[in-house]
């Protein structure tokens, strides 16, 4: 028998690539505090928050494989944050142009029942066309990624924002990687396809 399957997060961007899967899940919100602590790297925090989003739901979902993922982006060694703000996406994307950013995207798995969990990071490298004042003003006026780090959706327009990608799974720029997740999945016996 394989547990059921949570989605630890309340991202419609997460819920879609799982949905991809074609596997029956609920999603809930963990409820985690993402305040990085002193001196952690961006692959340190996502790494950490991977794993406390999946067990923040352990106590609630007590026989369930659970899925915790956390996404944080760097820039010339600086995290960043989401831009929330157009102002701060213009400055974001102004920085952005002709360079590259760097994305890690930590995932855990966590069996609930046993208590062990299967965590990665993936690293997903963008690297930016130069972008025009126009350009980003065009871009962000029809997507407004306000809520998305590094002021962008590479699902959407976002893609023409880039001239290349570094990386092994492009869903791990989306915020869940797939290719890792399937691998884990089945390493608690759930086949997929």
């Amino acid at each position: 028998m394989t547990l059921p399957l949570v989605l630890a997060s309340t991202s419609p961007f997460r819920r879609d690539l799982l949905l991809r899967l074609g596997v029956n899940f609920v999603q809930d919100s963990p409820k985690t505090d993402e305040t990085p602590q002193l001196n952690e790297s961006a692959q340190q925090l996502c790494h950490r928050l991977a794993i406390a989003k999946a067990q923040a739901l352990g106590e609630k979902y007590t026989a369930h494989l659970i899925i915790g993922s956390d996404q944080v982006a760097s820039f010339a060694g600086e995290m960043i944050g989401k831009p929330l703000t157009h102002i701060n996406a213009v400055q974001q994307l102004s920085t952005f142009s002709g360079q590259a950013v760097d994305f890690y995207t930590g995932l855990c798995l966590l069996n609930s029942l046993t208590g062990q969990y299967q965590v990665q990071v993936a690293t997903f490298r963008v690297h930016f066309r130069p972008l025009t004042a126009d350009t980003i003003e065009r871009y962000l006026q029809a997507e407004q990624p306000y809520q998305c780090a590094g002021s962008f959706k590479s699902e959407g327009l976002g893609i023409c924002l880039f001239e290349r990608f570094e990386g092994d799974d492009p869903t791990s720029l989306i915020g869940l990687p797939l290719m890792s997740l399937v691998t884990m999945l089945q390493h608690e016996g759930v086949m997929i396809p």
